[in-house]
């Protein structure tokens, strides 16, 4: 960065420094390991040969709860049977096309790898066993304009354990406070080209990292699945 600046120094009005784009993955940790998904079988009375069936309900709940309020707006749901797709680019070319600038834009679906749970049979103890492997289930990526963070996304894994992912644009979120403070700016793709105020919008950067993580994390989860606490009731489980 140092190497570019000194190089186009006669053109460079200044630098910004400040994340990017920051990736939060969220996991219930009591369903992250074998002991902790037999607890709640068990708390939920769930015989293990049961389990393959409450999964699939529990996953059909979570999916037809998570594509609600697009169903509603209504806003499109896409499955891409391809991983090659860019799904960034065909959320925001749908934003673009509708003239979105709040609320949701789409869902995208896809079939992606994942760590869950399987039975196992152990044939020498003769009895059945649940074990960590890794497989593919359905995601759900939502795409939509937060009120504070601008264009971002969140994906929810339908299969157990039920991870979340939270992707978010630091250049986003400045853009959105900056157009509040009355800070003129000009911005071309992820990149500003020119900032009125420099030095005010690097204040407003350092402010990124002093947000209520926990607070607006949890309200994204809410969005992802809103029938989390009606799944779960007493078994605390909150996402970390």
């Amino acid at each position: 960065m140092k190497s570019f600046i000194q190089k186009y120094e006669k053109d460079v009005m200044g630098s910004l420094s400040g994340f990017d784009r920051l990736i939060f993955r969220g996991t219930l940790r009591r369903l992250s390991f074998r002991e902790g998904m037999a607890s709640y079988l068990s708390f939920a009375g769930i015989l293990l040969k049961d389990f393959a069936q409450h999964a699939l309900e529990v996953t059909a709940r979570i999916k037809e709860a998570s594509l609600a309020l697009a169903r509603r707006t209504p806003r499109p749901v896409k499955y891409l049977p391809s991983s090659q797709v860019r799904k960034e680019d065909l959320a925001r070319e749908m934003a673009a096309s509708d003239h979105l600038s709040e609320g949701l834009i789409c869902v995208l679906t896809s079939v992606e790898p994942c760590q869950s749970f399987e039975m196992h049979r152990n044939r020498e103890l003769k009895k059945l066993e649940l074990q960590p492997r890794f497989r593919k289930c359905l995601h759900l990526y939502h795409y939509f304009f937060h009120p504070q963070f601008g264009f971002m996304n969140a994906r929810l894994q339908t299969w157990f354990p039920l991870a979340i992912q939270v992707c978010i644009n630091g250049r986003e979120w400045l853009s959105r406070e900056m157009a509040q403070q009355g800070i003129a700016y000009q911005q071309r793709g992820n990149c500003f080209t020119w900032i009125e105020d420099l030095s005010r919008a690097q204040e407003i950067m350092h402010g990124f990292l002093r947000s209520p993580w926990p607070t607006l994390l949890n309200e994204i989860a809410q969005q992802l699945n809103p029938i989390h606490r009606e799944l779960f009731g007493d078994f605390n489980l909150p996402y970390y």
